[in-house]
């Protein structure tokens, strides 16, 4: 088995638990339109999609959808920062990691990855953060992965990527990535972790 030598994270339900804040930020430019708030299915497509991809379906059947994408680009996000909550365990386990591997974020967030990191003092841990603004074609579509792949020079059995839905784990089995699943375990993976220090067993062996 080849060395690993990157750890990928995804960052919305693995690095943060950001489900609040998500629905906090679409409710809000649906309520800038006079429109209702999400359904529970919405909650959860735009959990896993980028931001263009839940404003079309949010707004679907609306004739309000050119005006929330350019919308959407206007808005501060650093208020919807204060709804997310880093999940337990990530800077140790970026501390631990950092010294002995190339790390990375390949998220579906676009414009707001980058406040969303600096905010929490996590820039600094990554050699390259691949978001749906990096890519023509977001996760699922391996491009980001494969991006990330290309950065550090290796193969895809030298990283593995830790996700949280079926839309990462398709991106990792689309780019030969090794998946690691974080608190789902009805996800196909090489490996199921229910707390982040669990990686680090996983990736130092």
């Amino acid at each position: 088995m080849a060395k690993t030598t990157a750890v990928v994270f995804d960052c919305d339900g693995v690095m943060f638990d950001s489900r609040q804040a998500n629905i906090n930020f679409y409710n809000h430019i649906l309520q800038h339109f006079c429109l209702p708030p999400m359904t529970d299915e919405k909650d959860s497509f735009v959990h896993m999609h980028t931001a263009e991809e839940s404003i079309r379906e949010i707004f679907a059947g609306t004739p309000f959808v050119d005006q929330a994408q350019a919308y959407r680009w206007k808005i501060d996000y650093t208020p919807f920062i204060g709804d997310m909550v880093m999940e337990p365990g990530l800077k140790q386990l970026l501390d631990l990691l950092k010294p002995r591997f190339g790390l990375a974020v390949a998220t579906n967030r676009s414009n707001t990855i980058g406040t969303v990191l600096s905010s929490n003092g996590l820039e600094s841990y990554f050699d390259i953060v691949v978001s749906s603004q990096d890519v023509k074609n977001p996760k699922p579509h391996p491009e980001s992965l494969l991006r990330i792949l290309h950065f550090f020079a290796i193969g895809p059995r030298e990283a593995f990527y830790v996700g949280d839905s079926m839309v990462d784990y398709e991106t990792a089995r689309a780019a030969a990535v090794p998946f690691i699943a974080y608190k789902n375990r009805a996800l196909d993976a090489a490996h199921h972790v229910d707390h982040l220090m669990e990686v680090a067993d996983i990736v130092m062996k």
